[in-house]
């Protein structure tokens, strides 16, 4: 009776815990098949089905005529299905042979067992319809886009490059990136469980779209002459680099940016074949490949010597310690505290105005001025200037200015200050504060972004930026505009001169750090017409071999450039 009653429990127990388990699976079971259905439907879907994405063409790049300076180039993506390849051996050959590339790697992408793999990107398009044209089981040719630059290394720092998925890296490229950049498209094909596509059942495609387009600021024409005329003087120089700006000083429109060795847009990542690559590091390589991408005009600063002195000048006036009839003595050098500071005529200039200092470029003149201006006000003119702050001009990687602390800016140091050493800004900060001295006072935002077009050539945004009004008053600017054009008429830019117009500017020759390299920039900064300026340049020459005075060398140059783009720009204008 015993041994029945303990049979019985122990079948009870099985009984329930068999039906506790029935229940429990039911329960999963409907949970499954009514809560948890679409995910799984899903699941499954995902098992039968393929996709490949379309990429969509990137919005073009325009000069401000319309010149196409960014566009698209149609390539293909050549892939490979493993498990629908019925000849490896002739697949492996013939891709190899098409396609240039080595048997061993190509056969390792054949035989890996996966749902698609990629034999090479952005092969050319002919190449890709004679793939096509084999129809070998299991290859897949899909057509894309490449970026193409029509003029190869033109504006190669400004506009930019893209990489393998069709993404800005540097430049334009990257700061418009939302407007260039389009939606990719998808291609979705049906597999049986082993991964083989269904014949007979169309595939499912989803179009990509376009990006937008951008017109920029830049003149292709004013580009081209200006690298040009850098690439000449460079040469005649044997400098290490020369950068060339010109914008229009009432709005900041820029028409062009030069930065001569420029490289090649549709294949930025090999160097210049006068650098020997074969022992380099790959850090060594992308350090190197930095190097060649770096826009000067905005990425890097310098000391800007005597160019500096307009800016200097403009704030005395501004503040009242200076006048242009104001006489001062240059015996060649000025004592601030126990410094012999000199100035570039050691001879010195002897009794001068303050108009003829300027002309001269006369050190101890712009010493004297910016003591009687002093430290916390000259300070503040940084300030009220903008100098302190970026330009926010519309490249990536710009740098800010290299600036003593207020506190920390003594007799010597603001000496040297007033004319352009101890201290470093950047080129495009030191021509858009002369571009707001000489405008009547406002101090733009210089920029190449214009106008957004969608790819059906509709405008869809205007690009704006912003302005600060009354840095200086229209007084001091015209002032700055007489003084500036007798430095041209009369002084030290005279080589910057052109017969029919009024061009207004000044020079500088500035060293580099260390001093002991014995290492210049030369550069001037000059505007037309003087009374009205339209258009503002900088020319700077890195390191030139021989004679280095910004005067001697770098006005001319942007002499000539005027020369032709001053009649072009009328032109444009009627």
């Amino acid at each position: 009776m015993k041994n029945r009653t303990y049979n019985k429990k122990k079948i009870m127990i099985v009984f329930f815990a068999a039906v506790i388990m029935i229940i429990a699976l039911l329960g999963r079971m409907i949970f499954l098949m009514i809560f948890d259905a679409e995910y799984y439907q899903k699941r499954a879907k995902e098992l039968h089905e393929r996709e490949r994405k379309i990429k969509a063409a990137r919005g073009e790049i325009l000069d401000r005529n319309g010149v196409v300076l960014a566009t698209n180039k149609t390539v293909c993506t050549i892939s490979v299905i493993h498990n629908q390849i019925k000849n490896k051996e002739q697949t492996i050959q013939m891709l190899s042979k098409e396609l240039g590339l080595e048997e061993a790697y190509v056969r390792k992408r054949v035989e890996k067992i996966s749902s698609m793999e990629k034999i090479k990107t952005n092969v050319e398009k002919e190449v890709g319809d004679r793939i096509r044209n084999l129809d070998l089981d299991g290859v897949k040719v899909d057509e894309d886009f490449k970026r193409y630059y029509p003029y190869g290394e033109l504006a190669s720092q400004v506009l930019g490059f893209t990489g393998g998925d069709n993404q800005g890296i540097i430049g334009l490229e990257v700061k418009y990136e939302e407007y260039l950049k389009g939606v990719n498209g998808t291609i979705l094909t049906m597999t049986d469980a082993r991964g083989i596509e269904l014949e007979g059942v169309a595939e499912d495609r989803m179009e990509p779209k376009p990006g937008n387009t951008l017109e920029i600021t830049m003149d292709y024409n004013i580009q081209s002459y200006c690298e040009q005329a850098a690439k000449r003087v460079m040469e005649e120089k044997e400098a290490d680099a020369v950068a060339i700006i010109l914008m229009d000083p009432q709005n900041g429109e820029i028409y062009a940016m030069a930065n001569v060795p420029e490289f090649n847009l549709n294949d930025p990542f090999t160097l210049s074949s006068k650098i020997d690559t074969s022992e380099l590091t790959d850090e060594k390589k992308q350090d190197l490949l930095n190097q060649m991408w770096r826009n000067r005009c905005i990425n890097d600063t310098y000391e800007p010597g005597s160019t500096f002195k307009a800016i200097t000048s403009a704030a005395c006036l501004e503040e009242g310690v200076v006048t242009v009839n104001d006489t001062f003595s240059c015996p060649g050098y000025k004592i601030v505290e126990d410094r012999k500071i000199r100035c570039h005529k050691v001879g010195g200039h002897g009794l001068e105005t303050f108009t003829q200092g300027i002309q001269n470029s006369c050190n101890p003149v712009f010493m004297e001025i910016g003591l009687r201006l002093g430290a916390d006000k000259f300070y503040d003119y940084f300030q009220k200037f903008g100098l302190l702050k970026l330009t926010n001009v519309d490249l990536p990687g710009e740098a800010g200015t290299i600036m003593h602390k207020k506190e920390d800016i003594g007799l010597v140091e603001l000496a040297t200050m007033t004319f352009g050493q101890s201290f470093q800004i950047t080129p495009i900060q030191l021509l858009t504060t002369i571009s707001s001295i000489i405008n009547g006072g406002t101090r733009i935002t210089p920029h190449f972004g214009k106008k957004v077009y969608n790819s059906d050539g509709k405008e869809i945004k205007t690009l704006t930026y912003q302005k600060q009004k009354e840095i200086v008053s229209k007084e001091t600017s015209e002032t700055m505009k007489m003084l500036l054009e007798s430095v041209v008429s009369e002084g030290s830019g005279h080589n910057a001169y052109l017969e029919g117009y009024r061009i207004g500017g000044k020079t500088a020759t500035s060293q580099t750090l260390p001093r002991s390299a014995n290492k210049y920039i030369s550069s001037f900064a000059g505007f037309a017409p003087a009374n009205d300026p339209k258009v503002i340049g900088m020319v700077i020459i890195y390191n030139p071999k021989g004679i280095y005075y910004g005067g001697t060398i770098a006005a001319p140059v942007l002499r000539d450039i005027y020369d032709n783009v001053l009649p072009y720009l009328e032109k444009q204008e009627k």
